[in-house]
């Protein structure tokens, strides 16, 4: 343990700078945990309860001690210390956060709100505004019974997992990932969908290097959760060398005969290797892959069906991208001269075979070459082709198609992690400095 600064003849070592020193390199330890802070979710559940007393005490006569308005907005600030307590471990080094604790403590004075008392009542889930009774046809046809209430289309939002794997989320944000094992990638009120991942390289160990830390999709399992009113539950799984155009009782729709005569269908594009699923209840489409030795998934689905998931439901691939500890950089996209880094392809081998396939060099192109190293194969080219053709197909925004590879670090709270590495630097150099002057 750090004790005291020590002297002798009468010079101190410097103890509290050792201390620092201390809290940053185990900062530094600790950085992945920054990409799952909360403190986001926890504003705005405050914001909200906030605005519900009047916008949460601004003055007036309306906010005396003791009266429905102040009472309620001191319970709001209580469910807002509890939220940040409930993230505080993940969210050490974000400044938001430490923003946020301090301006609570401000609050809860100025305010003179007891910080023991109840939180804030849960909010009601918002009530549906009345809408007209669906047409013939429409109860289990999502789009025409958006169409309908909305009175224009519903905004989709499309994902896409490929390759080694690649990720593109919801929110056209791009990663490529090492996730070994079964990770959830869609996981809502309406459709769970998993992936089931494997080392591309069988047999190498884990390593730092992304190319031999690579995996790819082995088996995709998809469940339908049940409508009462539309279908039941069905379930559709595709492993390597079986993509089926049927669900796992065998059937090849369901819902059909329930109002709107919608709900599920299935049909091979390629049999064994390429099916698509239409869920006109939901409004969704899947389309799984077989590409040389990958799966590949692609969805296009609404944003209201994206969204329909609760605070528990916060490990989705396709919604939040995979962990920053499962983040893998992909190979530098201008290098120098380099050896093979594979027994098939070098660096510029690889470049020069995705630009044959590929129109653009984005986060397809960057792909395709990510794979082409760490498996040495041809044929492995063709899933960011494959993905980059489903993505054209489900977009309905072609301006979205093409995304540049994003050259900034992947993890967020790298610019934070780069500055307490330079604190920690600086620190480092003092205290070397002092103990010289301590020897001599």
């Amino acid at each position: 343990m750090w004790g005291p600064g020590v002297c002798w003849n009468g010079v101190q070592l410097p103890g509290r700078r050792a201390l620092v020193l201390a809290w940053l390199i185990s900062q530094l330890c600790s950085a992945p945990a920054w990409a799952q802070c909360r403190i986001l979710r926890c504003n705005s559940e405050f914001v909200a309860a906030a605005q519900d007393y009047g916008g949460g005490g601004e003055g007036g006569a309306g906010e005396r001690e003791g009266s429905h308005q102040h009472t309620g907005y001191c319970s709001a600030l209580r469910s807002y210390a509890q939220c940040t307590r409930r993230t505080a471990r993940a969210c050490r080094g974000d400044l938001a956060f430490h923003s946020a604790v301090q301006g609570i403590e401000d609050l809860l004075i100025q305010h003179r709100c007891p910080k023991a008392g109840p939180g804030a009542p849960p909010r009601p889930p918002p009530r549906p505004r009345p809408a007209q009774a669906p047409l013939p046809g429409e109860a289990c046809s999502y789009e025409r019974a958006y169409l309908q209430r909305e009175g224009r289309p519903p905004r989709f939002l499309h994902c896409g997992v490929f390759g080694d794997p690649h990720v593109r989320t919801f929110r056209d944000e791009f990663q490529t990932c090492a996730v070994p094992g079964a990770w959830p990638l869609i996981d809502n009120e309406h459709l769970y969908v998993q992936a089931t991942s494997a080392p591309a390289r069988p047999g190498s160990p884990p390593t730092a290097d992304a190319l031999t830390s690579a995996t790819v999709l082995t088996k995709i399992t998809i469940i339908f959760k049940g409508s009462r009113e539309c279908v039941d539950q069905q379930i559709y799984q595709a492993e390597l060398g079986d993509v089926p155009a049927a669900f796992v009782d065998g059937s090849v729709s369901a819902g059909g005969e329930r109002r709107g005569g919608g709900g599920l269908a299935v049909r091979s594009l390629a049999p064994g290797r390429h099916a698509e699923i239409v869920a006109a209840h939901i409004g969704a489409t899947l389309v799984v892959r077989q590409t040389g030795h990958f799966l590949s998934l692609a969805v296009r689905a609404p944003e209201d069906v994206v969204g329909a998931f609760s605070p528990e439901q916060d490990l989705q691939l396709c919604v939040w991208g995979c962990p920053a500890s499962q983040r893998l950089d992909p190979p530098n996209p201008h290098p120098h001269p380099a050896p093979a880094l594979s027994n098939s392809f070098s660096l510029s081998a690889a470049r020069s075979h995705c630009a044959r396939l590929l129109p653009t060099e984005d986060v397809y192109f960057q792909a395709c070459v990510f794979d082409l190293l760490a498996t040495g194969d041809a044929n492995s080219s063709s899933a960011a082709l494959a993905a980059l053709e489903d993505a054209r197909a489900l977009l309905s925004d072609t301006e979205r198609l093409h995304l540049l590879p994003n050259h900034a670090p992947a993890s967020a709270g790298r610019p934070l992690l780069l500055l307490l590495a330079l604190l920690a630097q600086q620190l480092l150099a003092g205290l070397l400095q002092d103990v010289g002057h301590f020897a001599r």
